[in-house]
């Protein structure tokens, strides 16, 4: 199977050439472990070295890079997964980013005020091409969260999708997902910001780096 150069060269988001980018990889891999098992290596440490901080977000584009990402020792969804598939991208396996809308049956009421909602808009993970095949992967969910909110961690074999957690460790609903919007060689950004303005009316105004929990909403 050929793979399109735009899932393997660099790009805005996946500048994986970036010193930082370089040092993070070599500090997690291993020259003497196949691909497959240095893609394991690298997921776990995404997954748990950059704790889950949904709060966060930025609305310029420059920060969404993963060599400006991987310099913090937090980030959401997409901030992680973005790591994740520079990194692949460095060792030479393509990566791409997938995004969808999912409804997190455990969130906080903090969040869900912030938002109006408990639909998380623009939700990314992202694949791995592996032994002949995409594969999901979700590092987003650090171990320590995951203990937290009573939930098993996604767990990554290099072979099988690793999506999301359906249910806590309780058999109560925790994730479901609503709208798939496929996948991208690159961050749309564009799109990743009309999609949270259009269902997150309270972001019409916002245009800069913002702490939503740091903002009173009443």
């Amino acid at each position: 199977m050929n793979i399109e150069a735009k899932y393997i060269e660099p790009n805005e988001t996946m500048d994986y050439e970036q010193p930082n980018i370089e040092a993070f990889v070599r500090k997690y891999t291993d020259s003497a472990l196949s691909r497959t098992e240095n893609a394991i290596k690298l997921y776990y440490a995404v997954r748990d070295e950059f704790y889950y901080d949904p709060y966060q977000i930025s609305f310029k584009p420059e920060h969404y890079r993963a060599s400006f990402q991987i310099s913090r020792k937090t980030g959401h969804c997409i901030d992680k997964a973005t790591i994740l598939g520079a990194c692949a991208r460095a060792m030479g396996i393509p990566s791409r980013l997938h995004f969808s809308n999912v409804r997190n049956h455990i969130g906080t009421e903090k969040i869900e005020q912030v938002l109006g909602t408990s639909v998380l808009v623009f939700h990314g993970y992202v694949e791995l091409f592996l032994e002949g095949k995409w594969v999901k992967a979700t590092p987003a969910f650090n171990k320590a969260l995951c203990d937290k909110l009573n939930v098993k961690p996604l767990e990554f074999d290099g072979k099988n999708d690793s999506v999301f957690q359906e249910f806590d460790q309780n058999g109560g609903k925790f994730m479901e997902y609503l709208h798939d919007y496929g996948h991208f060689p690159n961050l749309p950004f564009q799109t990743m910001i009309g999609e949270w303005k259009k269902h997150y009316p309270k972001f019409q105004q916002l245009n800069d780096v913002v702490n939503l929990a740091k903002i009173d909403y009443e």
